[in-house]
């Protein structure tokens, strides 16, 4: 067992990335990602964060009919860019310190800044204390099938749970709460992070072509505004 520094770099993004193309071969998805700690968006971001929201369709919520995790989105965690680690442990590897691992990457404990609630989550990998941590789709699954993702190819679909602009570590109580929830009936308890969240959510339905409702449209406005 070791213990492994994190660098706070953009280049394990890119090679993430980079391999979820390949294996998928669809690069216009991937032509940018974000950084891999949460901080507070600048008002560069919210101005174009807000122009991408105008170029986003605004439509109801479709039935979440047919609606399986496994056999919309592939298995949960799975190693999609073949770099020998899960996704899980890719993610938890990008966004907590002071890591520690078993073997190349399965991550046994580390520290998170949880961006969703603002509190300190000391890691520790187990049965009773694994789910303290766990990783949030930035835009649910359940919410991505019911506003257009029933309508891309089953490798755009998995492609879009493994993406890491999508993905974060977070607190576990917090993504029960979340649930599938979009931003007209959940944001994240922490203030300061809900300038990125909103910004992250527009990125992620703008790269997969899924749509909001009026109702999430105006909740993620209310957000941009009061961004500085």
């Amino acid at each position: 067992m070791v213990n492994v520094t994190k660098r706070k770099t953009n280049k394990f993004v890119y090679v993430l990335v980079a391999c979820v193309v390949a294996a998928s071969g669809i690069l216009a998805l991937f032509n940018e990602t974000l950084s891999a700690d949460p901080k507070p968006a600048t008002a560069a971001d919210t101005s174009n964060a807000a122009n991408v929201l105008e170029t986003l369709e605004v439509k109801g919520r479709a039935p979440k009919t047919g609606y399986d995790r496994t056999a919309q989105f592939g298995a949960a965690w799975t190693d999609v860019d073949r770099n020998g680690c899960d996704t899980r442990n890719d993610i938890l590897a990008r966004d907590l310190s002071d890591v520690t691992l078993s073997g190349s990457c399965r991550v046994m404990s580390g520290t998170l800044e949880d961006p969703l609630t603002g509190s300190t989550i000391n890691f520790v990998r187990g049965q009773q204390t694994s789910s303290a941590v766990q990783i949030d789709h930035i835009v649910p699954l359940s919410d991505a099938w019911q506003k257009g993702a029933q309508q891309l190819t089953q490798d755009k679909r998995i492609a879009f749970a493994n993406d890491p602009r999508n993905l974060q570590a977070v607190s576990g109580r917090a993504n029960a709460q979340k649930s599938d929830g979009d931003a007209a009936t959940w944001l994240p308890e922490n203030k300061a992070f809900r300038c990125e969240y909103v910004d992250r959510q527009i990125t992620v339905k703008a790269a997969y072509k899924l749509w909001v409702t009026q109702a999430e449209k105006a909740a993620m406005i209310r957000v941009l505004d009061s961004c500085s």
